[in-house]
């Protein structure tokens, strides 16, 4: 029997996938995460051997479990494109039109360049009809609704990765029939592509009349379209990318975190390169955090935040809501690259504010508060730490525009004794950027819980003209 499954990383926003023959005992995983115990437990469910691991593509977004897997089970291989690749640990040569089979259905590999030079895609047939592929596993070329990015290389591979895009996507997969299915690397929330659709797959016939990508009959409207507007290129995505070209470390465990009683804690937090990250949520970390702390959710997006704000050596000591949730956003953590880990606060802030440490707190400024003090003109500084496509797409009157991910490093043009208010989408960015400006000195930071969906939900005034970033 044929198993096909589809397995989402939530945060992330990255699909994998596990194909299978029951008859054969034979399975493959398609680009498999970091944390890689789901597919051993899914071949268990079918009752197969994984025998062969395929990479589509080096990877900017996560670390690739494609080593730790075949560790794992040691019954595969893992195969990685032999064209243009620069693949530094060992794998198996595949190259365009090599067929691999599995007894009901076999897998045929294609190169698919354009997202980057090696990318390849995989064909899925029936054995007994090998020249009909009803699936293709399109890895990040094809999105729903989108296509792969071609600038995450820099800006002196952008012309020519858009070019080789172009023919991919109408060379290529316009030249499918409409039936087959497509099976994408990532769904919607993912920075590889711009506007993923939010369903896990489609068919070419339905791209072929609703997704923009393939609708321009030139390559010159394409490149403008696919470069011009593209978002900025998340912070991590080059470091990954080395990470997974060099042979990511084989990882058979979660690491190992020491739960620390809160002086020992402190102590830690001191040290050279060690970051505190406070997990709870942004209500409870403005109620009292240790000082020094940011304040990246426990939410399934903490990996690409962890990924866009913090270098891959530091060393993360958490502070969590239960110690039950730790072994969660170590997955979290380590699906980003983020794998040292100095410990975790043993019993919370709790412990801590029973032995009476020094504490900190953020204003949760709701939007009622911050409408009022506007309309006084004694309000803070607002500032707008979305995205420059939301930012262009309409904001708070009278805010700045201050990017996230620009913070990162440095925060410019800002006096620390302003009062300011941060917003985004909901307020789960506005807390870690307030919370980084609270960590480096600002005096007067001011979160706003809701941000941009409570002040329009509330009827507030939007200023919908582009205006100058400050970032």
């Amino acid at each position: 029997m044929f198993i096909l499954e589809s397995i989402l990383t939530e945060g992330i926003a990255q699909l994998s996938y596990l194909v299978a023959d029951t008859s054969t005992g034979q399975s493959a995983v398609i680009d498999p995460r970091t944390d890689v115990e789901i597919y051993e437990q899914f071949a268990r469910k079918h009752g197969v051997s994984i025998t062969h691991i395929f990479e589509t593509h080096i990877h900017a977004d996560f670390v690739s479990g494609s080593r730790s897997l075949a560790e794992r089970v040691g019954t595969a291989k893992v195969y990685l494109s032999g064209i243009e690749a620069e693949y530094e640990f060992e794998g198996e040569a595949v190259f365009d039109g090599q067929t691999f089979d599995f007894g009901s259905f076999t897998l045929t590999a294609r190169h698919t360049p354009g997202h980057t030079p090696e990318h390849l895609s995989f064909l899925l047939c029936e054995a007994k009809h090998p020249d009909r592929p009803w699936a293709v596993f399109t890895g990040d070329s094809l999105f729903v609704g989108s296509a792969g990015r071609p600038d995450l290389l820099g800006s002196a591979e952008t012309d020519e990765l858009a070019k080789s895009l172009y023919d991919t996507l109408y060379d290529f997969y316009l030249k499918l029939e409409d039936y087959v299915t497509i099976y994408p690397g990532h769904g919607a929330g993912s920075a590889c592509g711009a506007d993923i659709g939010d369903r896990l797959n489609s068919t070419i016939g339905y791209e072929r009349r609703t997704n923009k990508f393939l609708s321009f009959p030139n390559f010159a409207g394409f490149r403008e379209f696919v470069v011009g507007d593209a978002p900025p290129v998340p912070w991590h995505y080059p470091k990954l990318k080395k990470v997974n070209a060099g042979g990511p470390a084989i990882m058979d465990r979660l690491p190992t975190i020491p739960a620390l009683p809160p002086h020992e804690f402190r102590k830690v937090s001191r040290q050279s390169g060690v970051t505190i990250i406070d997990t709870r949520s942004m209500t409870a970390f403005g109620g009292g955090h240790v000082p020094g702390s940011i304040n990246i959710g426990d939410r399934p997006e903490m990996s690409a935040w962890l990924g866009q704000m913090l270098d891959l050596d530091q060393r993360l000591l958490l502070v969590v809501d239960d110690d039950k949730d730790v072994e969660r956003i170590q997955r979290l953590s380590v699906r980003s690259g983020h794998s040292q880990f100095a410990g975790y606060l043993a019993g919370g802030m709790k412990a801590w504010e029973m032995i009476g440490l020094p504490m900190e707190q953020l204003e949760q400024m709701p939007v009622q508060e911050l409408r009022e003090l506007q309309k006084s003109g004694a309000g803070p500084i607002i500032l707008d730490v979305r995205s420059p496509g939301e930012w262009s797409e309409g904001h708070i009157p009278g805010a700045e525009h201050h990017f996230i991910a620009d913070m990162r490093d440095r925060i410019t043009g800002l006096d620390k004794e302003q009062h300011y208010a941060t917003y985004c989408a909901s307020g789960y960015r506005a807390s870690i950027a307030s919370s980084l400006m609270k960590s480096r000195g600002f005096t007067q930071v001011s979160n706003v819980p809701g941000s941009w969906s409570a002040w329009t939900a509330a009827g507030y005034p939007v200023e919908m003209e582009k205006e100058v970033s400050h970032a």
